[in-house]
């Protein structure tokens, strides 16, 4: 998962704190104007090199798979943590310049006039950490709220599961990925996403069911919880949604059956297909539906699965083999 490597954010005080103290320990190990340029050196080097890294360790956000764009702007709004990026990289450089404009003065004055010159380029240094101190808090809670979203990967097979509760979908995934689904946290769900894996004709998918967000009609979400969803559909390469044609999940039918019409349509912006599946079927058929199952007695699961993995119609990239 692209953001789960990310280091801790450091603070401007903090780089601030390390810089000079490092500093005045190299100074101390010389005289003259050799003392004050190590002093410069050393402190400027720490604070550009920091900076430069907080910014190179975080993706390049217009390469990224669209899944995780959307996902992480539902989040945390790319686009302001972008513009933080950007005026950290500013900052690196800027002390990088009064590094070098600096070194230039000391080399032709006496060391007392070194010293002037030294004192005068931290201060410049402490006014520009100071300008981004909030660049850097902001980029910090950035890191803390996306390195622990839930592994789904982009480059496998994915096949989302949607429906009112109670009608079946957990016990769906539970039963197809055996021991090998997950729960996981997303920020804007009260609920655990769970994340299953199975594999077909070596071919490993991902089945996922995500309560709170497709479990419910569309002007019952809030603004985040929409972008949410619409990073799901660039994930999704099939979708299952499940009904419950005897009613005991709690929700009428033509409730279900309308909430279905709305996932169809979101996902049809992609064409993603998405099958209607009928589960308790046991109890009840009288729905009309791609497949029905009961998952409880066992009955249909194979086959539902078995036309999702068809739905999704995955080719793997494979690279044509060299001629002879």
């Amino acid at each position: 998962m692209i953001f789960e490597s990310l280091p801790t954010t450091p603070r401007s005080e903090e780089l601030l704190d390390k810089a000079f103290s490092r500093a005045a320990r190299s100074g101390r190990a010389k005289s003259g104007h050799e003392a004050q340029e190590s002093m410069l050196q050393t402190a400027s080097s720490i604070l550009s090199d920091n900076l430069e890294n907080v910014v190179t360790e975080w993706p390049d956000f217009g390469t990224v798979d669209p899944f995780y764009y959307e996902l992480a702007d539902a989040i945390v709004d790319v686009d302001e943590l972008r513009q933080s990026l950007s005026e950290v990289t500013w900052a690196s450089r800027q002390i990088a310049e009064i590094r070098s404009e600096y070194l230039s003065k000391m080399r032709k004055t006496d060391k007392d006039t070194a010293r002037k010159h030294r004192k005068q380029a931290f201060a410049r240094m402490a006014d520009i950490m100071d300008e981004i101190e909030d660049d850097l808090l902001q980029i910090g809670e950035a890191r803390d709220s996306l390195k622990g979203l839930p592994d789904i990967r982009p480059d496998e097979p994915a096949i989302v599961v949607a429906g009112y509760p109670n009608v079946g979908k957990s016990s769906f995934v539970n039963h197809v990925t055996r021991a090998s689904n997950e729960i996981a946290r997303y920020p804007f769900t009260t609920k655990g996403v769970q994340i299953g894996h199975f594999e077909r004709d070596r071919i490993r998918y991902q089945i996922i069911d995500t309560p709170g967000l497709l479990d419910r009609p569309e002007e019952d979400r809030n603004d985040i919880e929409k972008q949410a969803v619409s990073a799901l559909e660039h994930l999704a390469d099939a979708a299952l949604f499940v009904v419950d044609a005897s009613g005991d999940c709690g929700y009428p039918l033509d409730a279900q059956l309308e909430l279905r019409d709305a996932v169809e349509a979101r996902f049809a912006e992609r064409d993603v297909p998405v099958l209607t599946v009928c589960n308790k079927s046991d109890r009840s058929t009288d729905v009309e539906a791609d497949y029905y199952m009961s998952v409880e007695n066992e009955e249909g699961v194979e086959e539902v699965l078995t036309a999702s993995v068809d739905a999704v119609a995955w080719s793997p990239d494979i690279p044509p083999s060299r001629q002879e």
